[in-house]
């Protein structure tokens, strides 16, 4: 999915959490120490005081995560009850955790009891009242028609009706309705000017980040259709569909749809992949920094009239161009071709066939230089996209990066393109170029349908094997 607004409603509750903690706890000492005429046990810095708060901070986020205050149907259900309760159990646990820390280690947090009595209060009516505002808020933008998820219905059953409806009298859902594909009998009156005779019409007309099916009929097609163009796809069933489901189940208004997950990585799944791009890719460059310069400087010594950067075009998430850097491994007269126009240019087209069957790889390609030869094997030449993992174009781990003319190879190219492309991935930690082309797309379709952070980590503890070893390199 190109948008994923639920996802940027909940980081900002997240960090308005934060802010609402952090704000109580200055309130309550500030209370106890400077209003309060009572004695207190040891006087406490109000810059100590909040620094150890906010060095706490994660224990009191991780017990709101674990109580499903970042959940979708918490956060969207039309009863605050569930959200409030939850809320004060969070603030009354949250300082029972900090009590015990304070009680078992010699650091000492709270110059009085009370603080912590008054911070526990505090917390549960400022995380409520942030809370409220922030939802205000998301309501005043989605009147206006933004931060919502334009969804396609499609479908001849009562279930059309029941989830426009739902669409039209419930926006804080996140949904709007962009078209629908069915009978004019199922479709209210207000609605009859989004009607489409096709899908095809209507993925063509709409602006959609969704589609609702709610019949059965060519559901293979529509779920395809809604890969091919990266929407999300909800599926309302029928009661025997329901019963053998597979998926997750939601509740949209009444009626219960199966939500189909292309990849597991998307909402929080997401969010926690790209906090971990960004401080362990921001650590390794860090590290690689030095390595990096002196690669440069040897590559830019060996040839001084060309860069020792190389950049192209390759497609990753959605269909999106990034320039990939790397160290120049090429002749620079080949720089830019594809392997046919090299192999031809260097009058050597009989290598073009051997490449290709040779899963894109020659033993002493002639197309590469000496120190290209050795960057390569050891995969030195990569170092560079770690700059593309920190600014986000790619991810530390993920299926290949494609270059755009190898798209017609690849007859799942919606579904390899719903992700991140990867710095590694599974097929490089399989065998790298030791195995075929066809098993490297088995294994990256693999990664997106069963996608885990412990993968993730498996394979990035596997690469730093296979670089040592230099399994598969060519």
């Amino acid at each position: 999915m190109k948008k994923d607004p639920g996802l940027v409603y909940r980081v900002i509750l997240m960090v308005g959490d934060i802010v609402a903690i952090i704000a109580s706890f200055l309130l309550a000492y500030l209370f106890r120490i400077h209003i309060d005429q009572k004695p207190y046990y040891f006087e406490v810095e109000t810059g100590a005081f909040i620094t150890t708060i906010c060095f706490l901070l994660p224990i009191w986020v991780l017990l709101m995560l674990l109580l499903g205050l970042y959940n979708k149907t918490v956060i969207l259900n039309r009863s605050r009850l569930p959200e409030t309760l939850r809320l004060l159990v969070a603030s009354i646990l949250g300082i029972m955790a900090l009590i015990t820390y304070d009680f078992f280690t010699e650091e000492h947090i709270f110059p009085t009891r009370l603080v912590a009595v008054y911070a526990m209060i505090l917390c549960f009516v400022v995380l409520f009242i942030m809370r409220f505002i922030i939802r205000r808020i998301r309501m005043a933008i989605i009147r206006h028609n933004k931060g919502t998820l334009r969804a396609i219905v499609i479908g001849n059953n009562i279930n059309t009706t029941r989830i426009l409806e739902h669409i039209a009298n419930f926006p804080e859902d996140g949904f709007s309705l962009a078209a629908v594909v069915s009978n004019k009998k199922y479709i209210p009156t207000e609605y009859q000017g989004k009607r489409f005779t096709s899908l095809k019409e209507a993925l063509k007309w709409a602006k959609a980040d969704v589609i609702f099916q709610t019949d059965e009929d060519a559901t293979e097609h529509v779920y395809s259709e809604s890969i091919a163009n990266h929407l999300l796809y909800y599926f309302i069933p029928s009661e025997t569909a329901l019963s053998s489901h597979i998926g997750e189940v939601e509740l949209i208004g009444d009626t219960p749809a199966i939500f189909v997950k292309v990849t597991p990585l998307i909402g929080v799944a997401r969010f926690v992949k790209r906090a971990m791009d960004i401080v362990l890719g921001s650590l390794i460059l860090i590290v690689a920094l030095i390595p990096m310069a002196i690669i440069w400087l040897i590559v830019k010594l060996s040839d001084i009239h060309h860069s020792a950067i190389y950049s192209e075009y390759r497609l990753s998430r959605y269909n999106k161009k990034v320039r990939i850097y790397k160290f120049r491994s090429m002749k620079p007269e080949y720089s830019g071709m594809s392997p046919e126009e090299a192999f031809t240019k260097m009058g050597k087209p009989q290598l073009i066939e051997k490449y290709r069957k040779n899963g894109d790889s020659l033993p002493n390609d002639p197309r590469i230089t000496h120190i290209g030869a050795l960057l390569r094997a050891t995969s030195l030449d990569e170092l560079p996209q770690l700059f593309n993992v920190v600014k986000g174009d790619i991810s530390l781990v993920g299926p290949r990066a494609l270059v755009p003319g190898e798209l017609r190879d690849y007859g799942d190219r919606s579904l390899l393109l719903s992700v991140k492309s990867g710095l590694t991935g599974l097929a490089q930690v399989s065998g790298r170029r030791d195995i075929s082309f066809e098993e490297r797309r088995a294994l990256d379709l693999y990664y997106i349908q069963n996608w885990s952070l412990w993968m993730d980590i498996s394979i990035l503890f596997k690469t730093i094997g296979a670089v040592f070893t230099r399994k598969g390199a060519k």
